[in-house]
C-alpha cells in the first residue's frame, strides 16, 4: 500500500449514526468515516457507550477491557471500558462508565455534562493508548471533545498517542461547554497556566471549554467556508470571534456532504414513485399527488407546492415564515410543514392549517418516510436561517430535484447559486439580508419561474440533481488537510 493509504485517523465525538443521533453531528461521525474508509484510511471512531444505545448494536459489540484512569485535581479516579463493534469498514470504539453513560439521554444538562465530556475526552485518549493504536490525526468533534487537543499537548504528550496531530471541527459555536474555572479546573485536573485567556477563561469567574480547543488544536475546520468568516464576526462569534480571528491562520471551512446511500431517489423505498434524472420530470409529479394525497390536500399537478422540513425554532428563520405565511398562499400554492420545536411556531403553523385546508399541512412531529415524501412531492423548499453553519435540508432536497430557497449565510450560501433568468444559471433562489419581505420575494420569484417558464424550471431542477453533495467531495478536502499536518511532523 501507497503511504497515503495508510492514514490512521480517530474520530473523537459525543454521538454517530446509528447508535445515537441528535441532529448533524450525527451523520457527520458516521458518514465521513465511511467516505475516509472508502478512499483508503484506517478509522476509528471513538464515543460513549450510553445507556439508549440500541440493544441489537450492543449485542454485537466485544469487551476489549478495562482499567483505571486518574481524572480530577485531587487524584480521584474512574473505571474505563472499551466496547468494539464495526460497521462499514470502520471500527467503533465505545467508552464505558455508568456512572456517566447511563443516565438515559446523551445530553442531560451543562451542570452534569461537563464531567462527562472531561472524562470521555481523557478517557478517550487513554484507550486509544490501551489499544496500542497510534492515529497520524485525531479529528475532535464540537466542545464535548474540545479538551482533546488541550490534553494531547499536555498530558498525553509523552506517550504512544501524543504524536498524533489535532483537528477540532465547529458544527455549531452556538454551544461551547461553559462553566465555573474551578468546576472545569477540578474535572480535568489540568494545570493552573491553562486556565488564563488565551486558553480556557472567559471571564474573570468562567471558562470555556471550546475555547480551549480552539487554542490548542493544530487545525480548526468548520462546516462551510461563508460560516469560517461569518464566526469571525460579532454576530455570529458568540462571543469567540476574537479568538478565532487571532486563530485565523489555522481556520478552515469544509461543506458537509451528505449519505447518497440513503438519501437516494433512485432506489428509496420510502418514495411511491422512485425516480432518477432520467424521469424525474415525469415521477416528481407522480410523487407529489402521493403527498397531496396523504396529507389531505387538493390533488393537483399544476399547484406549486413549498415545503419546509425543520427545527421550529428562531435559528431556523421561522419568525421570517410566520410574518409573511399568509402572503405565501394563493390559489396555485400549497404549503407543507414537518417538525417540531418551539410552541409558538407549532401553534401558529398548526392554526394556519386549520384556517386553510385543503391548501396547509403542519405535520408537528417527526416523521421519517414523510421528510422523504416532503423532498420528493414538493417543488421547492424553503431554508430560511438566521445562521446556518452547513444545512442538509438544502442538500437533500437538490438530491431530489426540488429547488432551494434559502438565505445567504454559512453553507446555505456556499451551496445555492441563485438562479439568473438573463443567463438560465444557478440551483435556487436566495435573499440576502434577513428580512420576511425579501425571503416573500424570493419565493414569488420560484413561484413566477414555475408557473409561467416551466421549461427553464425543469432545467434547474436537473441541474440540481447533477451537483454532487456526497461526502466523497469533502472527505478529499479533509484528506488534503490531514496530509498537511502530517507533512509537518
Amino acid at each position: 500500500m501507497s503511504e497515503k493509504a495508510t492514514r490512521k485517523i480517530a474520530f473523537i465525538g459525543s454521538e454517530s449514526y446509528p447508535f445515537v443521533k441528535t441532529g448533524g453531528l450525527g451523520d457527520v461521525m458516521y458518514a465521513l468515516p465511511r467516505s475516509l474508509t472508502r478512499q483508503g484510511c484506517e478509522v476509528r471512531v471513538i464515543m460513549p457507550y450510553y445507556n439508549c444505545i440500541p440493544q441489537k448494536f450492543k449485542d454485537k459489540m466485544r469487551f476489549l477491557g478495562s482499567f483505571m484512569m486518574d481524572l480530577c485535581q485531587d487524584g480521584r479516579a474512574f473505571f474505563v471500558g472499551i466496547m468494539e463493534t464495526e460497521l462499514d469498514g470502520v471500527v467503533y470504539d465505545f467508552i464505558e462508565n455508568r456512572e456517566f453513560f447511563d443516565w438515559g439521554n446523551p445530553y442531560t444538562g451543562l451542570w452534569e455534562d461537563i464531567p462527562k465530556f472531561c472524562f470521555f475526552s481523557k478517557a478517550a485518549l487513554s484507550a486509544l493508548n490501551y489499544l496500542e493504536w497510534s492515529p497520524d490525526i485525531i479529528h475532535c468533534h464540537d466542545w464535548q471533545a474540545a479538551l482533546v487537543p488541550v490534553y494531547l499537548r499536555t498530558r498525553f504528550a509523552p506517550t504512544p498517542v501524543g504524536r498524533a496531530r489535532s483537528i477540532l471541527t465547529i458544527h455549531n459555536l452556538r454551544f461551547q461547554g461553559i462553566c465555573s474555572i474551578g468546576h472545569l479546573k477540578y474535572w480535568t485536573g489540568l494545570p493552573d497556566y491553562l486556565f488564563d485567556y488565551p486558553v480556557f477563561k472567559q471571564s474573570e469567574e468562567e471558562a470555556n471549554m471550546f475555547k480551549g480547543g480552539l487554542a490548542y488544536a493544530d487545525r480548526v475546520t468548520t462546516v462551510s467556508d461563508t460560516y469560517a468568516q461569518e464566526i469571525q464576526t460579532g454576530f455570529y462569534g458568540e462571543g469567540l470571534d476574537g479568538h478565532l480571528r487571532y486563530h485565523r491562520e489555522k481556520l478552515h471551512g469544509i461543506v458537509n456532504g451528505i449519505d447518497v446511500d440513503i438519501w437516494n431517489s433512485a432506489d428509496d423505498e420510502l418514495l411511491p414513485a422512485p425516480y432518477d434524472a432520467a424521469n424525474v420530470l415525469q415521477k416528481k409529479p407522480e410523487n407529489k399527488r402521493a403527498l397531496q394525497d396523504r396529507l389531505g390536500l387538493e390533488e393537483d399537478d399544476k399547484k406549486f407546492v413549498l415545503g419546509l422540513v425543520s427545527r421550529l425554532t428562531d435559528q431556523k428563520g421561522l419568525d421570517l415564515v410566520n410574518v409573511v405565511f399568509e402572503e405565501l398562499l394563493d390559489e396555485n400554492t400549497q404549503v407543507v410543514i414537518l417538525g417540531t420545536g418551539d410552541p409558538r411556531y407549532e401553534g401558529a403553523f398548526r392554526y394556519y392549517e386549520s384556517q386553510n385546508p385543503g391548501q396547509v399541512c403542519a405535520y408537528i412531529q417527526y416523521n421519517e418516510s414523510l421528510a422523504h415524501q416532503i423532498y420528493a412531492g414538493c417543488d421547492a423548499l424553503m431554508v430560511p436561517s438566521l445562521f446556518e453553519p452547513c444545512g442538509l435540508t438544502q442538500l437533500i432536497a437538490m438530491r431530489y430535484g426540488t429547488v432551494p430557497i434559502v438565505r445567504e449565510t454559512g453553507g446555505l450560501k456556499d451551496t445555492v447559486e441563485p438562479y439568473n433568468q438573463y443567463t438560465d444559471e444557478g440551483n435556487g433562489f436566495t435573499f440576502d439580508r434577513y428580512e420576511a419581505d425579501l425571503l416573500l420575494d424570493a419565493v414569488n420569484r420560484a413561484k413566477e419561474l414555475y408557473l409561467t417558464d416551466r421549461a427553464h424550471w425543469d432545467e434547474m431542477v436537473l441541474r440540481d440533481m447533477a451537483k454532487d453533495v456526497s461526502w466523497e467531495n469533502s472527505a478529499k478536502q479533509y484528506l488534503a488537510l490531514y496530509d498537511e499536518l502530517r507533512e509537518q511532523e
